[in-house]
């Protein structure tokens, strides 16, 4: 489960309806009722956050996102995508993270899953975190 203050328009997440799976992007809100509009493969529906789930964030997930990937000669993996930047300890070691945008760098922030990197890089660039490439 996601906490509704957590989940912005754009997020990418999994989302639960009568035991089936969908991964969708979250295109609508509403904070009167607490219920999340997600377009998925199959069309768009509501839903409570009791049914949303994180994408846990990993290498697929971060090429799915279109980024390019690095690997450093100390064996760390940089991600890149315009002037933004991820580096992780090494290959598909998502838990001590570092990114930076121009100025702004922030080391180990709570970053878990693919819709709180798709938040922090909004907060850090004004951008919405897509799979398009840039």
């Amino acid at each position: 489960m996601i906490k509704f203050s957590n989940i912005q328009i754009g997020d990418f997440l999994m989302c639960e309806y009568e035991g089936k799976m969908w991964q969708g992007e979250v295109i609508n809100l509403n904070g009167d009722e607490k219920q999340v509009e997600v377009e998925t493969e199959v069309q768009a529906f509501w839903f409570e956050p009791q049914h949303l789930y994180p994408i846990p964030l990993n290498d697929a997930e971060m090429m799915k996102l279109n980024f390019s990937k690095e690997k450093l000669d100390d064996g760390s993996i940089k991600y890149k995508k315009g002037s933004f930047r991820m580096i992780i300890p090494s290959e598909n070691n998502f838990t001590n993270i570092e990114i930076w945008y121009r100025e702004d760098r922030r080391h180990n922030p709570d970053i878990h899953a693919v819709h709180e990197l798709q938040n922090h890089y909004h907060q850090m660039t004004k951008i919405y975190l897509t799979n398009e490439v840039v």
